[in-house]
């Protein structure tokens, strides 16, 4: 018969099951996305409250928290699955659902059922392009130099570019009554855009080395773009989307430059019936 309290060694009793700790360098990259996100989730409050100028703002945040978890999760060796699906949902809201409602409580609201079919339309391209964004980074047959260049808009740059109509309201251009068919049109081409094949450059690699001759100046214009932005800030974000919408054929040609200087794959010649 056994012991029902056997006799035991001091040491030997049993340990509990304990969880390893975490590094805070995989923490640190996944709080900044869920600063994006609550960040975009803001601005969605913001709008509703009538208070188009922080809406904007909070959707300008959460992009600038968007490009630095990346960045933070690279450098410090942080990069996880876990924290690409966590930047997947968060880009899904801060810049698929947040801009479309910010855009609907802006004038789309004026379109009655048509309108909630375009913010819907809008969401779902979000969601789409960022589901093929999560495919292409497995693919190993991938080019060294297409890591430069996204397919189609990338969601943060689709989120900034189609609240246009919102940044020239707040700088004082007129908003007649029936603008927001054409704001819807213009939606829907941003839509279109972030689904298409249509290549936008990326930025990945700008600035990784900079020559020593060019430092002091980009210091100057570093500070005077955040000033401007800072001073200026709906004026700029006006400028700089028509900059960036204007400068996609050039990044269309230089991709396809790129592409034509790529070694092309030949298949092996079928040896003839007559050898």
């Amino acid at each position: 018969m056994t012991e029902l309290f056997p006799p035991f060694e001091p040491g030997d009793e049993p340990k509990t099951r304990r969880f390893k700790p975490v590094p805070m360098r995989l923490l640190l990259p996944n709080f900044i996305t869920l600063l994006s996100l609550c960040s975009g989730l803001t601005g969605m409050r913001l709008a509703l409250e009538n208070k188009l100028e922080m809406a904007v703002v909070a959707i300008f945040v959460a992009a600038i928290l968007d490009g630095l978890d990346g960045r933070v999760a690279r450098m410090m060796k942080g990069t996880s699955r876990f924290g690409a699906e966590l930047d997947s949902l968060a880009d899904f809201v801060s810049f698929g659902v947040a801009p479309a409602m910010i855009l609907y409580f802006f004038s789309l609201h004026n379109l009655h059922s048509p309108g909630w079919i375009i913010v819907l339309l809008f969401a779902c391209a979000s969601a789409l392009r960022l589901a093929r964004f999560n495919v292409a980074i497995d693919d190993p047959d991938r080019p060294a130099w297409q890591k430069d260049f996204f397919v189609g808009m990338p969601a943060p740059a689709g989120a900034l570019t189609v609240l246009l109509p919102v940044y020239l309201h707040l700088v004082g251009v007129a908003h007649p009554q029936g603008s927001a068919v054409f704001e819807a049109v213009y939606i829907l081409f941003i839509a279109f855009m972030m689904i298409s094949r249509i290549p936008t450059y990326a930025g990945k690699t700008l600035g990784s080395r900079v020559p020593r001759s060019t430092v002091v100046p980009l210091f100057i214009l570093v500070v005077a773009f955040v000033a401007l932005l800072a001073t200026m800030t709906f004026e700029m974000l006006a400028l700089l989307t028509l900059l960036y919408l204007a400068g996609i054929p050039l990044m269309v040609r230089r991709y396809r430059q790129l592409e034509a200087l790529e070694p092309r794959v030949t298949a092996p010649e079928m040896p003839s019936r007559s050898q």
